[in-house]
């Protein structure tokens, strides 16, 4: 509580008001979406704005007269409008451009919530993601927006890092590419090292919060991430990007771009690396990606081919560190040695290690412990405006991913490894071994898209929009193992595969939504979608049972049919506020490892989410607030038992009953004409209603069980804070706080205070400045300062417990994020 007073302390200092005429106002289409991007502009006066997220737009500093406004965007008319401006008087519009020509923004539109959709989202629009790219991967782009919680494995930002949303984690976040699926097919997992720098690549990105609307891909239960990647430009361009910080980061992208040529043809192009260290030792990133992309842009039609891919390099920082190490525990240090030595640590540089190292520990030694995966991704986009109504759109896509991660393993049990290296069951040795994923994702997505407009020629609106769309997809993806090198070879050959499997999924949906305006206050919407799933897990024929990397056999035919229905209304007051109320259904399939390890004779069943939203959003000219009350109500989800399969990994079961409950609040407010505060705040109550904990006592063998009710989900704070305070004292320059409450967290489902990640509030800083320079379209210069306080803190960890005859022993792992650091950029754009 302490460090939340101290959050809004820091952000509410003495403010004063200073009143200027500024003229303000949105951009909307006839259908009444915000049209994100478009170009407002006095020419008159050289000053002008694009509309943000929202299709809003600020002009501030207007001199008293008569001017003409000329509003333009892509794949609408351009229009011009003459407004008089009064000294003293601010002027705030509304502007309703016409659609002319359908363009990329067709793919996301079926998929986005807007306005009239009663659901809760944030929209990041592209000079947010500007602002804020300095290199880290894309989950901490989102990090200030409510409900987030955002980590990495290497402490920095740079290499494996993850999201949750309201407590889900991200294999409950439903993640699109202009539409396309994102998320693993197995895992339901968002792998973002594989996409490096892609923020330098994205037009604008939206976050759904709780079920959404009807997406592709796996079911989303946390939240949906819909991101659409850059536009092509008008005018040609060259965009040169070098960054450098601490722990030896360094980044370098080039961006160009032909602009338009001709009647719509253009080309881009990106190329990136990204080199770091790591916070955590020896916890290092390669990273290295390109985009590329070919448009077509007609009156009526376009196409537009994507090719991008990221290739990774990355130590492995997975195993985090013991608690006793991140809190410089001496005596508990010596007492968890003592629990593992012969296990853990069996050497002297293990215990050298553990003892000399500090938060930054990283337990592998091994000097190519390493990731090592490449995956990329081709993408053929189409739409075709048949008429004002009528609109088709959809895509073929293809994903190529292929890699292995490479350990080394002392004292294996060569029975652990099939026949490679003979039936001697006493015999043990050294090894290294890679385990690989080679797979294939591949299908088509579509969308018909129908509006009806009213006969108003004064205040036209869409009276009713109706989207038919869905999307069929087959993954095949080949699991093995290889031995490269053993101490004790035995018969063994090189390379020797010790196990293979191979699945293959299918996952088809489809979808009608409707939204209906009976009139301008009063908007409903209808979302049904039907999704099917097919999942065959095998040998390398899929007709045989196949061997995972415990020697255990796989043969598992599954099939799952869903519906997920969807419905809201909204109603606005006024122009400026509104309210809605939603109810959503969404069903989920379990993930790969459910199915695998799931007890002998126990079937892992699929999720079911009911989600109720509530909320109002008051839209004025320097004040935006939104507040959002939800309810998300689950049968049978899977939860952490404490249960471990034969490797030693955690095993997950469905729970019959729990849900999260809370409250979002969301205020962006423009103080003055320099000075802006856009703070959140979610307020939860995240319950396991009744769940039995599995504890393993070893000696004698057997399997505890204890019974919990009520308790807390773990990793869901129930509070969670974000703010950012920017200030633009003169023009070109911006300088902002940016901090983050989040509250405790549990390691595991028992609300059991020895097994929690403290609260913590951390606090950075961002100073960009625009340098204007003749002969240059323009150069920033950025500087981005982590944990401005140097706060020690970590966002993530695991835990387990078990007995050996005698007390219960609980060992608690964290991923400590990095003290103080800084990264800086400098980019010029040509």
């Amino acid at each position: 509580m302490r460090n939340l007073l101290t959050f809004f302390t820091l952000s509410l200092f003495p403010l004063w008001m200073m009143a200027q005429m500024t003229f303000t106002g949105i951009v909307t289409s006839e259908a009444n979406f915000p049209i994100v991007g478009a170009s407002v502009k006095i020419p008159t006066l050289q000053t002008g704005d694009f509309t943000n997220s929202q299709g809003a737009f600020t002009i501030r500093n207007v001199s008293e007269g008569t001017f003409q406004v000329e509003i333009s965007a892509r794949g609408y008319a351009a229009i011009k409008q003459t407004f008089s401006f009064t000294q003293g008087n601010d002027r705030e519009v509304q502007i309703v451009l016409k659609k002319v020509a359908v363009s990329e923004e067709v793919l996301i539109t079926g998929l986005r919530a807007n306005p009239s959709t009663a659901t809760a989202y944030s929209t990041l629009d592209v000079e947010g993601i500007k602002e804020q790219n300095f290199g880290q991967d894309f989950p901490f782009l989102l990090n200030r927006l409510p409900s987030t919680v955002v980590t990495s494995d290497a402490g920095a930002g740079i290499g494996y890092t993850g999201i949750r949303i309201r407590g889900s984690d991200p294999t409950r976040i439903n993640v699109t590419l202009n539409g396309i699926p994102l998320n693993d097919s197995e895992s339901h997992g968002v792998f973002w090292v594989n996409l490096p720098d892609f923020a330098s690549s994205t037009q604008n990105v939206q976050v759904q919060r709780g079920v959404g609307t009807s997406t592709n891909g796996s079911g989303a239960f946390g939240g949906s991430i819909n991101v659409q990647t850059q536009g092509s430009n008008d005018l040609p361009y060259v965009s040169l990007t070098n960054g450098a910080g601490s722990f030896n980061t360094f980044r370098h992208t080039l961006s160009a771009g032909t602009g338009r040529i001709g009647k719509g043809f253009s080309a881009d192009v990106r190329l990136s690396r990204i080199n770091s260290d790591g916070w955590v030792d020896r916890g290092f990133s390669d990273l290295q990606s390109f985009f590329t992309s070919a448009s077509y842009y007609g009156e009526k039609s376009f196409v537009k081919a994507n090719v991008f891919s990221g290739q990774e390099q990355t130590f492995q920082s997975w195993y985090g560190i013991p608690e006793a190490r991140f809190r410089n525990d001496a005596e508990g240090l010596v007492a968890h040695y003592n629990r593992n030595v012969g296990g853990l640590y069996v050497n002297e540089a293990d215990s050298i290690n553990l003892f000399d190292s500090d938060e930054r520990y990283n337990y592998y030694l091994y000097d190519n412990q390493t990731d090592n995966y490449t995956q990329t991704h081709y993408q053929l986009l189409m739409g075709h405006s048949f008429s004002e109504n009528l609109t088709l759109s959809g895509g073929l896509h293809y994903t190529k991913g292929q890699g292995f991660f490479e350990e080394f393993r002392r004292g294996e049990d060569v029975l652990d490894y099939g026949t490679i290296f003979g039936q001697d069951t006493s015999a043990s040795t050294d090894l290294i071994r890679r385990r690989w994923l080679d797979n294939d994702f591949y299908g088509v997505i579509y969308s018909l898209n129908y509006v009806k407009y009213n006969n108003s020629t004064i205040n036209r609106y869409a009276k009713l929009d109706l989207t038919l769309g869905g999307a069929a997809n087959i993954y095949d993806g080949d699991h093995f193992g290889e031995v490269i090198w053993a101490q004790r070879a035995f018969d063994s050959d090189i390379r020797d595969d010790y196990y293979f499997n191979r699945s293959r999924k299918t996952d088809a949906n489809i979808y009608l939504k409707a939204l209906l305006r009976p009139t301008t206050k009063l908007s409903a919407y209808l979302d049904l979608q039907f999704r099917t799933i097919g999942y065959r897990l095998a040998d390398s024929t899929l007709n045989a049972p196949g061997t995972d990397n415990d020697g255990q056999a796989i043969d598992e035919d599954l099939n799952f049919n869903f519906f997920n229905p969807k419905v809201g209304i909204t109603y606005n007051f006024d122009a400026k506020s509104q309210a809605y109320f939603s109810l959503s259904v969404a069903n989920r399939e379990p993930v790969r490892s459910d199915i695998i390890d799931a007890p002998e004779g126990q079937d892992t069943r699929p999720e079911q989410l009911y989600d109720f939203e509530l909320g109002y959003r008051f839209g004025g000219k320097t004040l935006q607030f939104e507040a959002n009350a939800y309810y998300m109500y689950y049968i049978d989800q899977l939860v952490l038992t404490g249960a471990l399969n034969d490797v030693g990994a955690n095993v997950r079961q469905n729970v019959d009953r729990s849900y999260r409950t809370g409250i979002e609040l969301v205020v962006d407010w423009q103080i003055t004409d320099w000075l802006a505060w856009r703070p959140n705040l979610t307020l939860s109550q995240n319950k396991i209603l009744s769940f039995d904990q599995l504890i393993y006592n070893y000696v004698p063998f057997e399997i505890e069980v204890n019974t919990l009710e009520n308790t807390d989900i773990a990793f869901s704070p129930s509070v969670i804070a974000g703010s950012e305070l920017a200030a633009t004292p003169i023009d070109g320059l911006e300088i902002a706080l940016l901090s983050k409450y989040v509250g405790q967290q549990f390691l595991d489902n028992t609300s059991n205070e020895s097994r929690s990640i403290d609260a913590f509030m951390v606090h950075d800083l961002r100073i960009n400045y625009d340098l204007p320079i003749e002969g240059v379209k323009g150069i920033r210069l950025g500087l981005l300062v982590n944990n401005l306080w140097d706060t020690r803190y970590a966002v993530n960890g695991y835990t387990y417990s078990f007995r050996t005859g005698g007390p219960l022993i609980t060992e608690n792992y964290y991923y400590p994020q990095a003290g103080r650091n800084f990264l800086a950029s400098l980019i010029i754009d040509l």
